[in-house]
């Protein structure tokens, strides 16, 4: 095992750690209040950088695994930067643990799709249609049918990806935080069985359900509000009425084009502001001396798994093939959408 040890990444200067959203804040007040600090703004960053950035991400996962590996957020946190980092050997492993710590199932289309790009169809079958996934929320169901999809059409099995994907939530009359992605997942296996003009509906109807709900190209710029009353507003559970594709189609092109006419209109010759956003808030900083520095720890100290360095093996291994069958040096990573080999759900 290498002893080298581990330089933390820098934080952001704009970050505090107060991003964080009550529950984290509360798991972190297990820490001493200096250690929790800098595991939050650790967390922050990797929340940040998690799509622009995610091998970034994962290094600060992982700084902050190493002050905080006993914290159950963290460990989330790690395996889902893991996961859009394409390693999805450590991203099983994190969601695991995470799993065993809490028992929540909220990760399990994450876990199988991780099986399906290490190779192991027959695991990933076997666990998305255990009891476990029968206990999931509606938006991670959907998660889990893609994934699902993904793994027929890897298959070879294009009406297979069809059917996966023909489940209750699949509703153009009515929009939820998952339509848009469930409704472009289906106009794509719908084009894998040569469905296009049916396709072309659906793909305008994730328009559609954006622009009701706000989200997407439609989405307002976000205000972050440190305000610990009323912290976050909660979608509608009935979700929001759509209208029919044709009618909703029209109303999108007029809405677009207006749209566009209106930018045309306001850009001027020349934008002089263009210039000056290299070099702005983006920049990433070093803390300074005035805050305690991440404490360096080598390979041996840094072992996250509570199975073992943090609880001295005194607590029975609850899943045995955690550790043993993750990495397939045979086996790359599959491709649920026939493309690039990127994973077929996301955590969103």
């Amino acid at each position: 095992m290498s002893t080298h040890r581990h330089p933390a990444p820098e934080i952001d200067e704009d970050v505090t750690g107060r991003e964080l959203d009550k529950p984290t804040r509360a798991q972190l007040g297990a820490l001493e209040p200096r250690n929790a600090e800098a595991v939050a703004k650790h967390l922050v960053m990797a929340g940040r950088y998690l799509l622009d950035d995610p091998e970034l991400a994962l290094e600060h996962a992982q700084a902050a695994g190493r002050r905080g590996g006993r914290i159950a957020a963290v460990r989330e946190a790690a395996g889902v930067a893991a996961y859009e980092a394409g390693d999805y050997a450590l991203a099983l492993k994190e969601l695991r643990t995470f799993r065993r710590m809490t028992g929540a199932e909220i990760h399990l289309p994450l876990m199988v799709d991780c099986e399906r790009a290490l190779g192991r169809l027959d695991k990933a079958v076997e666990l998305a249609t255990s009891e476990a996934a029968s206990t999931l929320e509606s938006s991670e169901q959907v998660e889990l049918a893609i994934v699902l999809a993904g793994m027929r059409r890897d298959q070879g099995d294009a009406q297979g990806a069809v059917d996966a994907l023909s489940i209750p939530q699949l509703d153009k009359n009515r929009g939820f935080a998952y339509s848009p992605r469930l409704f472009r997942a289906y106009a794509e296996v719908l084009r894998g069985v040569g469905r296009e003009r049916e396709a072309f509906t659906w793909d305008r109807q994730a328009v559609v359900a954006e622009a009701a709900l706000g989200t997407g190209q439609f989405a307002e710029p976000e205000i972050i509000d440190f305000d610990d009353e009323d912290e976050t507003e909660q979608a509608p559970t009935t979700g929001v009425a759509l209208p029919e594709p044709e009618t909703a189609a029209e109303e999108t092109d007029e809405d677009t084009a207006a749209a566009g006419a209106t930018t045309a209109a306001d850009a001027g010759p020349e934008d002089e502001t263009t210039d000056d956003a290299d070099g702005g808030s983006d920049a990433v900083l070093d803390e300074g001396t005035d805050e305690e520095p991440d404490e360096e720890l080598d390979d041996s100290e840094a072992d996250l798994d509570p199975d073992d360095d943090f609880e001295g093996g005194s607590e029975p291994d609850l899943d045995p093939d955690d550790d043993v069958d993750l990495v397939d040096d045979d086996a790359g990573p599959g491709d649920p959408d026939g493309g690039d080999g990127a994973p077929g759900a996301q955590h969103g």
